[in-house]
């Protein structure tokens, strides 16, 4: 029985999202920009809070449609400073409203830009020491990104997304939810 990567395993909602979710290819606006957005309130906190918290981000803003979050003002700020459903941080929240702004001023949308720094070719890790934080990608990313006025889009941040929405497939080699290691049961131990 193969097991799978070894940071899921200590909470179910970290099995479900690795299972299910993380490493799978997103390739919509609406789908990344979500998750740059939770990768960028991620900063600094546990991930586990943020995946715990993520329906609350998409009821708090219009489930990540970047033309109505782009049409949030003040007033709409200071509401979500006050919902203790999401992480209340004023420079983050700022920071989604200024990206949706920023995704609607891209030429060829998010989904374009953001899929040319894709890395299908990235060696598999074997172990958890081998996945990097941040790479040359990335950082070439997270500049392209803060060229069109995103924030909170550093090179780690940058990877992150990158490595949620399979722009590079970090699940462990012999891991059955690496997309292309074929189907096999996944260990629930």
């Amino acid at each position: 029985m193969t097991v799978r990567c070894a940071w899921e395993t200590s909470l179910p909602d970290y099995v479900a999202y690795h299972d299910d979710e993380w490493g799978r290819a997103v390739r919509d606006d609406r789908g990344l920009f979500e998750r740059l957005c939770l990768e960028g309130f991620q900063s600094g906190l546990s991930w586990l809070t943020i995946l715990r918290k993520r329906e609350a981000f998409r009821r708090a803003f219009a489930g990540f449609e970047p033309a109505l979050v782009a049409a949030y003002g003040e007033t709409d700020v200071e509401r979500l400073m006050t919902d203790a459903s999401i992480v209340r941080n004023r420079r983050k929240i700022e920071a989604v409203v200024g990206n949706a702004r920023a995704v609607l001023e891209l030429p060829a949308g998010l989904a374009e830009l953001v899929w040319e720094y894709a890395d299908p070719e990235a060696p598999a890790p074997r172990k958890r020491s081998d996945i990097p934080s941040r790479t040359p990608s990335s950082q070439a990313l997270a500049r392209k990104l803060k060229s069109h006025g995103f924030r909170f889009v550093g090179p780690t941040t940058a990877y992150a997304l990158m490595q949620a929405c399979g722009l590079v497939n970090d699940h462990l080699l012999d891991c059955p939810a690496r997309p292309g290691s074929g189907p096999g049961p996944i260990s629930r131990v």
